[in-house]
């Protein structure tokens, strides 16, 4: 139920595809009761943590606990129950409605004895209000724009009522407005219903104001993890994306804020030519 503080437990995780190896011998407890953010470069194994942490990707060695289980001995269901994923651009059968998406998040709480109830469409409503999407209910979610069929997906993993939720770019196709709507949304959730969440951000900034916890990652291990303020630094953020750049305050949140540094934006560096 959420409320509760599941404990989210990875240890010496190695994860491939096929032979090629792509996290390697990691260890990891998620704060439980937290938004943490992982970010890293393209490919340095986000998301592919995020699979294992979800149980989509199956360990070569190691194993993931949740609550001190470990989820390959978890059932479906209820795994279903406790576990909430957002996966990169997911599809939904051509004509489904975002309402029929949106109930289908309350599928793990039926049961034979269990059927439809009040309290389950209390749900699906309440995630379609919080998202913004109770006036297109009835639309079919593959008629929507990239950022409502996005939204619509995100009211699906909140009616699933899970105390984990795990995101996977969950601003993807999404405008700066709409990117921070569904930020603040993730923020409410964690702070009224205590949910652990982890999502997978590549904007900085978004990641230091949103999270409680950051992990950084490179090259398929954690090159840092803490508060945003003791990861997102000028040396780390050189060492895990490749970039200079100076780290500010953030004027608005406090937190850390990156302004990064071109090489057209270095004095006496690369001055442009004659015309």
């Amino acid at each position: 139920m959420p409320g509760t503080e599941p404990e989210l437990r990875a240890t010496g995780l190695h994860l491939a595809y096929e032979d090629r190896l792509v996290v390697e011998d990691l260890d990891l407890l998620v704060p439980p009761g937290r938004i943490t953010a992982i970010v890293g470069a393209n490919a340095c194994g986000k998301s592919t943590l995020l699979r294992a942490l979800a149980r989509l990707l199956a360990p070569r060695r190691g194993a993931v606990h949740l609550d001190g289980r470990a989820l390959q001995s978890i059932p479906s269901r209820e795994l279903a129950r406790r576990l909430g994923i957002l996966p990169q651009s997911p599809v939904a059968p051509e004509g489904l409605t975002v309402l029929d998406l949106v109930n289908r998040g309350r599928s793990p709480h039926q049961t034979w004895w269990r059927q439809w109830s009040k309290a389950d469409q209390e749900a699906v409503h309440a995630a379609l209000a919080a998202t913004g999407m109770s006036d297109l209910a009835h639309r079919a979610v593959d008629e929507l724009s990239g950022g409502q069929r996005q939204r619509a997906w995100i009211a699906m993993a909140v009616a699933q009522g899970t105390p984990v939720l795990l995101l996977d770019e969950p601003t993807t196709y999404l405008d700066l407005a709409h990117q921070l709507d569904v930020l603040d949304l993730i923020m409410d959730l964690n702070r009224r219903e205590s949910r652990t969440i982890v999502m997978v951000l590549h904007d900085l900034n978004q990641a230091c104001r949103y999270a409680d916890h950051v992990i950084a990652m490179k090259a398929g291990r954690i090159a840092a993890e803490g508060t945003p303020a003791e990861v997102i630094t000028e040396a780390t953020v050189e060492d895990v994306f490749g970039l200079r750049c100076k780290v500010t305050s953030d004027p608005v949140s406090g937190t850390p804020m990156i302004i990064p540094i071109g090489r057209h934006h270095v004095p006496g560096r690369d001055e442009p030519g004659p015309a």
